[in-house]
C-alpha cells in the first residue's frame, strides 16, 4: 500500500475572518447570539499526538509542518497582531491536525488477562440475564490501545441524521463489522472480525482465522458456518441476489466460501484475485458486512440461526407465507432482506459494538451497546465506553447545522456545511465544542455526472456523448468563484483527479486539464459542434429543432455540501456559454431511484472514495450505482442481460478495470493511472472543487469527549469516524 501524504491547501483564507460578520449574522441570531454561558475551558492545539483543536486565544497564530498543527503565542503589539491576522490564515490553520488514531494490539502478550464491563451490563450479569464478561468477549478479543487514555463508562452520544435514506450515518459510527479493516492511517489492513489471514502466493485463495468464542449479540456463536450459510443460501440464491455480488466474482466467474473448521474460513477463486482484500476492507462494497449490505442480501456472512425461519429453504411454507403477508412485502426474498436490515430491525443479531434499538425510519434512531461486543481496551474494559448513540431527525441541512452550532450534538461531521465554518467557529464557546477539519484525498466534493447512457431524449443523448460538448461545459465553470463562496477557499479547483500523491494519480497536469475557466474557448467549441443558433434569451438551439439546449441536474438537499446552491451558480455561469441548466432538488431516495431507472440527465454529487480507485471508481468506468452511465453499468453487471449495451470504448475500459483485480501491483498502477487519465481527458464527469474537508470533514466535537483524533482519514472506504474506533471515545464529565 502507498502511504498517502497530504499535499493541498492546509489553511483557511484570511478572508474567512472577515466573513464571520457577514455569513454568521443570521445564524448567530437564530442561535441566541455568541455569549459564553458555560464553564468549559477552551482547549488549544497540542503537539506530541494530542488532539488538536481550534484555539480561542486572540494572540495565537499557527502553522503546519509535515501535516501536524502547532500553535505559538505571539508577543506582537495589538496593531501588528491585527495586521498579521489580515495577512495570515490564523483562524483555520489549527483546525487541521496530525493524522492519528488508536492502535490495534496484535501482540497477544499485551492482551489483558481479566475483563471489566459497563455497570449496566454488570447488573444484568448479577441478575443472571447475561454470562460473565470474560465469556462474552471471546478468547481472542479486538484489543484497542486508546488514542490518549483509558476511558470511563456512560453517557449518550447525540448526533443528527436526515431520515431513512441517511442510514450510512449510523453505519459510519457503529458499523464496524467488516472481516478486516484499516489502521487509522488507511495505509494497511487491520484485523477485525478476522484476527489473521493469508493469501495464497498465486492470489487464488485467502484463508481467514476467526476469533474463538466470538458471539452474535444474542449470544449465539459466530463461526465459519455463518459464512458458508450466506454463500449457499443468499449469494447463490437467484431470488435473493439475481445480480451476484461483484466482489465475489473475478473475470465473471464466482468464487466460493469453504469451511476449514469452526474458526477458519477460506475464500477460493478460479483465477488470481489480488485485490480481494481491498474489497473486504472497503466500507461500502457488497462484502462490507451485515451493517452496510445485509439489507441487500450482501455478505460475506449472515446470522444463520436467526434468518433460517425466513428462508424458503428452511421455513415452514405456511408460516413463511404468513410472515410475508404480515410484513407487507412481495415475497420471501424481500422479507429475509428486511429481517437482515441492521438499521431497521432491532431483533437482528449483530456483530457491531452498538445495535439498533429504535430504527432509522423513526424520528429518533437509537443504538445501544452490544453486550457481546468483542472490542476491549488494553486494561480489559469491554468497549464501547459510551452507552448509547442517539440520532435525532433533522428536517433539512439548515436545521441540522443550527443544532450543531447550538451545541446539541456531541460529535458530528456528517452534513456539517463548510460554508458555515465562520459562524461555527464564532460559537465554539457558546456551544462548548471544538472544530476539526478532516481533508479528503478525492478530487471532487462536488462534480456533475452527465448521464452517458441517457436514452429518453435522443437529441440530448447525442450531445452528452460528444466529448467536445462535455469539455466545453467544463470550461464554462468558474470553479474559483465556487471555491471562495462555498468552500471559503479551502478546496482545490479542478478536475475529479485524486491527490497528486495517490497511487493511481495520472499526474498534476490532469488537475487543470479541461478544468480551467475559459468561456471563450467553451463558446468556440460549442460553435464548432454546430450549436450556433440562439434564441432571444441567448440560449443555444438544439440541432434537432426541439428548442434550446436545456438540461436538468438533480441535487439532494439536507446533505454534506450545498449541491443545489452550487448548481444554481453553475447554471448562471453556463448562461454565458448559451446552455440552460435547470436545477431540481429531490429527496435522496428519489435521486437513487431515478439513477437506477436511467431517468436523470445530470446529477450532482461527490466522488468520495474514488481515491481508492478499484473500490469506488466513481466517474471512471460505468457502474449501475453511479450517475455516470447506470444503464451501461447494469449491462456490465448482468452480463448483457439487462441495461443498455455500451460503446466498444467503454467495453475496453471495463476489461482493463477488471484485469486489474488479478494484476500485480506494478501492472495495476499502470492500469489505474491510464483509467484516470482517460476519464479526465474525456470529461466523463465535470469536477468542480475537491481535496477539502467539505464532505463529512468539518467535525464539531464537544470538549468533554475523550480520545478524539486531531485529524482522521476521511473517506467512505474507511467509513470515518469508524476508522478512529468510536467505541474508544468517552465522556470525561458526566
Amino acid at each position: 500500500m502507498l502511504e498517502r501524504q497530504l499535499s493541498r491547501r492546509l489553511f483557511l483564507r484570511a478572508t474567512t475572518v472577515g466573513a464571520i460578520g457577514i455569513a454568521g449574522t443570521g445564524l448567530l441570531a437564530a442561535c441566541g447570539g455568541g455569549d459564553d454561558d458555560d464553564d468549559a475551558t477552551p482547549t488549544t492545539a497540542a503537539s506530541g499526538g494530542d488532539a488538536t483543536a481550534a484555539t480561542t486565544a486572540p494572540q495565537a497564530t499557527a502553522g503546519t509542518s509535515g501535516g501536524e498543527a502547532t500553535v505559538a503565542a505571539t508577543q506582537a503589539p495589538a496593531a501588528e497582531a491585527t495586521a498579521t491576522t489580515a495577512e495570515e490564515p490564523a483562524m483555520g490553520s489549527s483546525l487541521i491536525g496530525k493524522l492519528e488514531g488508536p492502535t490495534i494490539v496484535t501482540d497477544e502478550s499485551r492482551w489483558p488477562k481479566t475483563f471489566q464491563e459497563a455497570p449496566q451490563l454488570a447488573a444484568r450479569v448479577a441478575s443472571g440475564e447475561l454470562p460473565a464478561v470474560a465469556e462474552r468477549v471471546s478468547q481472542a478479543p479486538i484489543v484497542i490501545e486508546p488514542l490518549h487514555e483509558i476511558g470511563t463508562y456512560g453517557g449518550t452520544w447525540r448526533r443528527g441524521f436526515t431520515g431513512p435514506g441517511d442510514g450510512i450515518n449510523g453505519e459510519r459510527v457503529a458499523g464496524m463489522d467488516t472481516v478486516i479493516g484499516w489502521h487509522y492511517e488507511a495505509t494497511e489492513y487491520a484485523p477485525n472480525l478476522a484476527q489473521a489471514w493469508e493469501m495464497d502466493a498465486d492470489g487464488t485463495a485467502v484463508t481467514f482465522d476467526l476469533r474463538p468464542g466470538h458471539c452474535w449479540s444474542d449470544g449465539a456463536p459466530f463461526t465459519a458456518n455463518d459464512f458458508v450459510w450466506w454463500y449457499e443460501n443468499m449469494f447463490l440464491n437467484d431470488e435473493v441476489l439475481p445480480v451476484k455480488s461483484a466482489d465475489m466474482l473475478i473475470n465473471g466467474e464466482a468464487g466460493k466460501i469453504v469451511k476449514v473448521d469452526d474458526v477458519t474460513v477460506r475464500f477460493e477463486f478460479p483465477t488470481p484475485y489480488f485485490l480481494f482484500l481491498d474489497m473486504l476492507a472497503a466500507g461500502l462494497r457488497s462484502l462490507s458486512g451485515q451493517s452496510v449490505v445485509g439489507m441487500n442480501g450482501g455478505g460475506p456472512y449472515s446470522p444463520a440461526h436467526y434468518l433460517e425461519p425466513f428462508h424458503v429453504g428452511f421455513a415452514d411454507a405456511d408460516k413463511l407465507a404468513a410472515a410475508v403477508a404480515e410484513a407487507g412485502v412481495d415475497n420471501w426474498a424481500a422479507l429475509i432482506k428486511s429481517k437482515a436490515d441492521w438499521r431497521n430491525n432491532p431483533e437482528l443479531p449483530v456483530l457491531t459494538p452498538w445495535k439498533t434499538e429504535s430504527p432509522s425510519n423513526s424520528p429518533v434512531w437509537s443504538l445501544v451497546r452490544n453486550p457481546y461486543s468483542i472490542w476491549v481496551d488494553t486494561d480489559g474494559n469491554q468497549l464501547p465506553y459510551i452507552d448509547d448513540v442517539v440520532m435525532g431527525l433533522a428536517e433539512n441541512l439548515e436545521v441540522l447545522n443550527l443544532r450543531a452550532i447550538a451545541g446539541e450534538y456531541d460529535f458530528q461531521a456528517r452534513h456539517i456545511d463548510m460554508s458555515k465554518l465562520p459562524v461555527i467557529l464564532e460559537n465554539r464557546d457558546k456551544g462548548n465544542y471544538d472544530v476539526y477539519l478532516d481533508t479528503g484525498d478525492y478530487g471532487s466534493d462536488i462534480e456533475l455526472m452527465i448521464n452517458l447512457s441517457y436514452d429518453a431524449d435522443p437529441g440530448l443523448a447525442e450531445l452528452f456523448n460528444n466529448v467536445d460538448f462535455r469539455r466545453a461545459l467544463s470550461l464554462g465553470v468558474e470553479r474559483d468563484e465556487i471555491n471562495e463562496i462555498f468552500f471559503l477557499g479551502t478546496g482545490t479547483s479542478g478536475s475529479p483527479a485524486p491527490s497528486d500523491d495517490n497511487l493511481y494519480s495520472p499526474g498534476p497536469e490532469y488537475r487543470t486539464l479541461w478544468a480551467t475557466y475559459d468561456p471563450d474557448e467553451a463558446n468556440a467549441m460549442l460553435d464548432g459542434i454546430g450549436l450556433t443558433e440562439k434564441d432571444g434569451s441567448g440560449f443555444r438551439m438544439r440541432p434537432d429543432g426541439k428548442g434550446r439546449v436545456s438540461m436538468e441536474v438533480i441535487t439532494v438537499g439536507a446533505t454534506f455540501v450545498q449541491f443545489t446552491q452550487m448548481c444554481e451558480m453553475i447554471s448562471n455561469q453556463w448562461r454565458d456559454i448559451g446552455i440552460e441548466l435547470v436545477v431540481r432538488e429531490v429527496e435522496r431516495s428519489l435521486r437513487d431511484t431515478m439513477i437506477a431507472a436511467n431517468e436523470h440527465q445530470v446529477s450532482a454529487w461527490s466522488n468520495d472514495g474514488s481515491e481508492s480507485l478499484f473500490s469506488a471508481p466513481k466517474g471512471v468506468i460505468p457502474r449501475r450505482s453511479d450517475a455516470m452511465a447506470p444503464a451501461w453499468g447494469l449491462w456490465f453487471a448482468t452480463g448483457g442481460e439487462s441495461g443498455i449495451e455500451p460503446p466498444d470504448e467503454f467495453k475496453a475500459l471495463v476489461e482493463d478495470f477488471n484485469r486489474a483485480f488479478a494484476a500485480t501491483t506494478e501492472d495495476r498502477v499502470k492500469i489505474g493511472t491510464a483509467l484516470w487519465a482517460n476519464a479526465i481527458d474525456q470529461v466523463y464527469t465535470i469536477g468542480v472543487v475537491g481535496l477539502s474537508a467539505a464532505s463529512m470533514g468539518v467535525r464539531i466535537v464537544k470538549r468533554n469527549m475523550g480520545n478524539i483524533p486531531a485529524r482522521q482519514y476521511n473517506s467512505p472506504v474507511v467509513k470515518n469516524p469508524g476508522i478512529s474506533c468510536p467505541p474508544s471515545f468517552f465522556f470525561k464529565d458526566l
